[in-house]
């Protein structure tokens, strides 16, 4: 047994979370409940968008990683993640309009 919570319990935290804090949070795609990845697209009113997952980060610890282009144009994150859908149907995409999105997630997902 895992001692990890189920995907979907982060998701409705996170979203929740954004939500409540102003922002807009939504799941573009929905992954396994249980146990699915999650793909985060990050960006404030509209602008400055990335992508971001959870992974190891340098110290070995649970950390939010950078993934996908580099050059934030929406058009090429959404096929990024498109791409990364098709390949693995358990994948949770998730998009955060909010300012500081990464820190919402990494109090939220980052650790869990």
């Amino acid at each position: 047994m895992s001692n990890r919570l189920p995907t979907h319990l982060l998701v409705g935290a996170l979203l929740r979370r954004v939500n409540d804090a102003g922002g807009m949070a939504m799941v573009l795609a929905k992954g396994d409940a249980d146990a699915g990845a999650l793909l985060l697209i990050t960006g404030e009113k509209g602008q400055n968008y990335r992508a971001l997952e959870r992974g190891i980060g340098p110290g070995g610890a649970s950390a939010l990683v950078e993934t996908g282009p580099s050059d934030a144009d929406p058009i090429a994150l959404t096929d990024y993640w498109q791409r990364r859908r098709a390949r693995d149907p358990d994948l949770w995409v998730i998009e955060l309009d909010i300012a500081q999105a990464e820190r919402f997630a990494a109090e939220t997902i980052a650790f869990y």
